[in-house]
């Protein structure tokens, strides 16, 4: 990201903080209510009451997401790559794509 960055003002857990990012302010706002949602979950299971210890379980769980979706992405991306060769190998060669003509 090289775009111009913005200061946009968010709530977690009712602390104020600007966060200055390149992001567009709708994204920076949905992120900030995403962890201040996940802390609050954390915090009403009555499992912690340490708000410093629910923010770290938060961010746990949200990397523990993010990591899910990313093996997901990467799955979902080599099975496309498998599904393109075995459809490139049914078009005739002129249409193949590899420079091979038979």
């Amino acid at each position: 990201m090289t775009g111009k960055k913005t200061s946009i003002k968010v709530e977690i857990l009712g602390e104020s903080y600007a966060i200055r990012s390149e992001a567009a302010p709708e994204h920076t706002r949905a992120v900030a209510e995403h962890l201040d949602r996940s802390i609050r979950q954390i915090l009403a299971s009555g499992s912690v009451i340490e708000v410093n210890r629910a923010a770290i379980l938060a961010a746990l769980q949200i990397t523990s997401e993010l990591f899910l979706e990313r093996e997901a992405n990467q799955s979902i991306t080599t099975a496309m790559h498998e599904l393109s060769g075995d459809v490139r190998r049914m078009l005739p060669p002129a249409k193949r794509g590899d420079g091979s003509v038979a």
